[in-house]
């Protein structure tokens, strides 16, 4: 009798098995939310959704590997991880789309976090100021070209006394 069931009990455990293999979920992440749009990482690119539903589209296309999106206060721009040339960097682009602008230029992987509120500058975390190599939080305005952090701090204080 218990042989009989053997085979109709593996045959079910089989369909219910593909079943749920078919309605797998699909891994969106870090996603980051505004008051009209959802945008996320998949499949090495951002994505933008608006937040009642409809079809994604395709921000960013490049060779490279787009992570962490963080809207801006204004929900305007969007800083995100760029990895084009083997680093992890810093990027902000129009929210809507268009062509990246890099932050930052450092051998160390650095990694959006927030932005200031008045939208001026993009936190972010990097092991470049930690001597435990831990990201910390770092927070850059209008970062120049190859500009180093003791550079930044003397052009702020600098342009703040003028």
């Amino acid at each position: 009798m218990a042989r009989r069931l053997v085979v109709p009990t593996l045959l079910v455990m089989a369909v219910v098995a593909t079943v749920a293999g078919a309605a797998a979920p699909t891994l969106f992440r870090t996603p980051a939310v505004n008051r009209t749009h959802v945008v996320f990482a998949y499949a090495g690119d951002l994505w933008s959704v608006p937040r009642e539903g409809g079809d994604a589209v395709r921000l960013t296309s490049g060779v490279g590997i787009e992570s962490d999106p963080v809207f801006s206060p204004d929900g305007s721009q969007l800083a995100f991880a760029g990895q084009y040339d083997g680093n992890t960097d810093v990027y902000v682009m129009p929210a809507a789309g268009g062509e990246p602008r890099r932050l930052t230029y450092h051998p160390d992987a650095d990694t959006p976090v927030s932005w200031t509120n008045d939208g001026k500058a993009v936190l972010f975390a990097s092991a470049r100021a930690s001597h435990a190599r831990f990201p910390r939080p770092v927070s850059y305005t209008h970062l120049r070209a190859h500009e180093t952090v003791l550079d930044l701090v003397c052009r702020l204080l600098l342009e703040k006394k003028k």
